[in-house]
């Protein structure tokens, strides 16, 4: 990554928003969020050094905290995977 885009805090944003963009030698790409809710904080260590979000994602690369509305847990079902099911779903590319 060469650039990074980061949300404003205390935005509002819906599921399925663009709320920043990544930016590298090749390619550029929006930062979709899977719900909707309000962006509480944000990772301004990535606007630095955006490599982060490739070299530690779990951990040091986050992007954004949001905090979600109240019935957006029903908005998760189906459209997030949790840490197993994305490391089967990458080794099945």
């Amino acid at each position: 990554m060469i650039y990074v885009e980061l949300p404003e805090i205390g935005v509002e944003i819906g599921s399925g928003d663009a709320i920043g963009a990544v930016e590298s030698v090749k390619s550029a790409s929006d930062i979709l969020t899977p719900v909707s809710g309000k962006v509480v904080d944000v990772n301004s260590v990535l606007e630095e050094k955006p490599k982060l979000l490739n070299d530690s994602p779990e951990a040091d690369g986050w992007v954004a905290k949001i905090e979600v509305e109240g019935g957006a847990e029903k908005e998760l079902q189906g459209k997030t995977m949790d840490k197993a099911a994305y490391e089967k779903f990458i080794e099945d590319l």
